[in-house]
């Protein structure tokens, strides 16, 4: 895969950018990484906060969509997150640790993508959830 800035691939600016690179993309997913530095704005007594895994996997769901619309030569739809669903979080990743996340397309209708992700570290899964996130474009 040919790697890209992730800004130019994602909307989000810092310091909202929860994800650091894409590391797979195909017609059922995607796979990203994120190392948590301390200038995270998630990060709470040394640990990432839930709020930012679930940023974390939507990033990466963003990214997918970027960066085909990139290899398409055509702009970004821009996403809305529409719903979360059957959010679990075994543990919550620590500062300096890295992430991988991971997600799988469910279905798409219409403007509406439904996926699922789940996120690793330390070669365990940590958080999963279900989204429903709307495009527009």
């Amino acid at each position: 895969m040919e790697q890209h800035d992730i800004l130019s691939l994602i909307p989000h600016k810092p310091p909202f950018v929860m994800i650091d690179k894409l590391l797979m993309i195909n017609e059922k997913g995607a796979t990203s990484i994120f190392k948590i530095s301390e200038k995270n704005l998630f990060l709470s007594d040394g640990f990432l906060a839930e709020a930012a895994l679930i940023e974390n996997i939507a990033q990466t769901a963003a990214a997918r969509i970027g960066y085909i619309s990139l290899k398409e030569d055509k702009p970004a739809p821009v996403g809305y997150l529409a719903a979360v669903k059957n959010f679990e979080v075994i543990s919550l990743p620590k500062l300096n640790d890295e992430i991988t996340t991971e997600i799988f397309i469910e279905n798409v209708i219409f403007n509406v993508l439904i996926i699922s992700g789940k996120i690793i570290c330390n070669k365990k899964n940590i958080a999963s959830c279900n989204m429903k996130i709307f495009t527009s474009n």
